[in-house]
């Protein structure tokens, strides 16, 4: 008696698996499943992708004030070093309007491209932190479009 393989003239090998595995994968990838393995792979490992520091442009572009006695006399403290402000100290304010001493913001945005306070990121010289950044803000809007056109289908 014949084997099923030679009946039906199939090759029971493992080639012929791999190649039906690459043709579903990319099937999958081609219908948008990609984004979804994307960001469940993001939402399972998005931890380990390091910040960049903010770009030595936005740094520089920050506005810069000065304490008032009026500021000075509310008490208010720097979150990064928790000192006070006092009377003529420079301050850096962030897109955030977060106020921060020069000095530290100068120190903790070399390191960090956020706010220490809301985590608003300003720009880095990183172009693949960039695009990063640019892809989930694709992925965050696409989820909305899709909530939307759900809502608006049967609301």
């Amino acid at each position: 008696m014949a084997s099923y393989f030679d009946e039906h003239d199939t090759n029971s090998g493992d080639a012929q698996t791999e190649n039906d595995a690459l043709a579903l994968a990319r099937m999958l990838l081609m219908m948008g499943f990609g984004d979804e393995w994307n960001a469940e792979f993001e939402r399972m490992f998005g931890g380990n992708r390091k910040i960049p520091p903010a770009s030595a442009k936005s740094i520089q572009d920050l506005e810069t004030k000065f304490v008032s006695s009026s500021l000075a006399a509310q008490g208010l403290q720097c979150p990064v070093c928790l000192t006070e402000f006092d009377e003529e100290d420079e301050l850096k304010v962030l897109p955030c309007n977060h106020q921060f001493h020069t000095k530290c913001i100068i120190t903790w945005l070399q390191k960090v491209c956020s706010c220490p306070v809301c985590r608003h990121e300003l720009p880095t010289d990183d172009p693949d932190y960039e695009a990063y950044k640019k892809e989930k803000a694709r992925a965050k809007q696409r989820e909305f479009e899709l909530e939307t056109l759900h809502n608006s289908m049967f609301a």
